[in-house]
């Protein structure tokens, strides 16, 4: 791969790890610290939605996030033409 190509992919990966992080930096410490007390007068399931992000939101947010960052960078891998099965 030219190195022209290796700086774009290694660009493109790190603009996708900085979006999903701070994804998961916001939801964790914005909604989980910053903002519970907000979030506590909307009760979900009988639970208080920021006891909820502070507890649980957050990992599932994670667990999500690092599904859409293996899809994002198959789809990458695909188009620079280094994906596995290539």
């Amino acid at each position: 791969m030219p190195l022209s190509d290796r700086r774009r992919y290694w660009r493109t990966n790190l603009k996708y790890l900085a979006v999903l992080l701070s994804i998961w930096f916001v939801v964790s410490y914005g909604f989980g610290i910053l903002l519970v007390d907000q979030l506590d007068t909307i009760r979900v399931g009988g639970f208080r939605l920021g006891f909820w992000f502070a507890q649980q939101g957050s990992i599932y947010v994670f667990v999500v996030l690092i599904f859409v960052y293996v899809r994002l960078m198959n789809r990458l891998d695909k188009r620079y033409d280094v994906d596995e099965d290539g």
